[in-house]
Formats: C-alpha cells, structure tokens, sequence
C-alpha cells in the first residue's frame, strides 16, 4: 500500500515538475527580448560622418536619428511631397541640394548628395531659429531646427517656437526623445568595437618590414649590407 502511494506521489512530482518547467519555457519564449540598437548602413557611413562636419551643432547620431525618422534610410522614399533618404521637398531642393560626390549634379535620390545637403541645410535652420525663444540650449536649438526642417522655417518663426502640428511635434519628440538616444548608444558601441580593431591591428603587425631583424649568423657572413633606413 505504501509504495503505491509512493508511486503516486512520484507520479504527481514528476507530472508538476513538467508543467513548471512548461510554464518557464513559455514565458522564456513570450518575454520581451531586449531591443537591437539601431545601426548606421555601412555604406552610408562616409557620407554621414563627413556631413556631421559641417557645422558644430550636428553630430553623426544626430543625422542618422533624422535619416531614420525620414525615410528609414530608403533612398527611394518618395511622400509625395518630399523624396529621397533625407525627404527634401522639389522647392527646398532646388535651394539647398547640392553635389556631394563630384558627379556634376545634385540628385536627390542619390545619398550621396542628399546627406550632406541635409547636413548644409540643417546648419542653415540652426542659424534662423536662433531668433525664436527656447533656443539659447543645444537641446532646444535641435529641437526647434528639427521642426523648421520638418515645418518650414517660416513655420517656427510665426509660432516663436514648434509649430502645433501634430506631425511636426511627433517628428521631433520621436527623433529627440526615442532615435537619438538610441543611435547615441549605437555610435559609442561602434567606435569602442572599431578602438578595438585599431589596438588589435597595432599589437598585431602585418607588415613585413616590421619584422625584427633575422638573427642569422649567415646574413652577415654572405657580406650582404642591410636595408637602408627609409627616411621622413
């Protein structure tokens, strides 16, 4: 009698233990995974990098942060107002596009042309809304930037500030508040991996010349002088 109530209790351990251990796979498989940062494409790294120069208030997480939040980093993206990676409108094209990569035109469609003339026109806004209150800090200079390059410029200066449309302030808060932190966090895991290379690459010479010289008693004794030293 006793070892069948053992067995029973052991049959009822092991059947709870094996929804236990059902439930923790479940909720394993359900929870939340930890969302990837957001990375800047390799082949527009160049042009993002060299446009984030064009005046002290741009930063390369910053224009990545407006890329994203303009197209999604699609060259193709078209609104029907504005088109290409950096949404210009056909008007505000015709002003501010310019060519970043020496073909002899200003496309629109082409990153490389697009990306610094956000870049040129941005330094641009950061000087017009200079004259609107909020913009004695970097953060509400960006802020009010953002919106005269989403708005018009003409836009913030008639409001004295970011214009109440609801696209304008959902564009600004999604860039300030949720794109750039993460493209921030992004930025500074891409040079930390790229000190990385650069120190492993160093410890790690591949290039001949760098060798230590050859300890082979023959070399001095075949007569032959050693490589000159390459001057400066």
């Amino acid at each position: 009698m006793l070892t069948r109530a053992a067995g029973m209790v052991a049959a009822f351990a092991a059947g709870l233990a094996l929804v236990v251990g059902a439930i923790l796979v479940v909720r394993h498989l359900t929870a939340p995974s930890k969302p990837e940062l957001p990375v800047i494409p390799e082949n527009r790294r160049p042009s993002v990098e060299s446009a984030a120069r064009a005046c002290a208030p741009l930063s390369v997480p910053l224009l990545a942060a407006q890329i994203d939040a303009e197209s999604g980093w699609r060259p193709d993206a078209d609104s029907g107002h504005a088109q290409g990676i950096s949404q210009f409108s056909p008007a505000t094209w015709k002003e501010w596009g310019q060519d970043g990569d020496g073909d002899g035109k200003a496309d629109v469609w082409e990153p490389r042309d697009a990306i610094p003339s956000q870049a040129r026109y941005m330094c641009h806004l950061y000087d017009v809304v200079k004259a609107v209150p909020g913009s004695g800090t970097k953060t509400g200079a960006t802020r009010l930037a953002l919106a005269a390059y989403n708005a018009g410029p003409n836009a913030v200066l008639r409001a004295r500030g970011i214009p109440e449309i609801l696209e304008t302030r959902g564009y600004v808060d999604k860039i300030m508040n949720d794109l750039l932190p993460k493209y921030r966090k992004s930025e500074e895991k891409y040079q930390r991996s790229e000190a990385k290379h650069a120190g492993r690459a160093a410890a790690s010479p591949s290039d001949p010349s760098s060798a230590p010289p050859s300890s082979d008693p023959s070399a001095s004794a075949s007569g032959a002088s050693p490589p000159a030293t390459r001057q400066p």
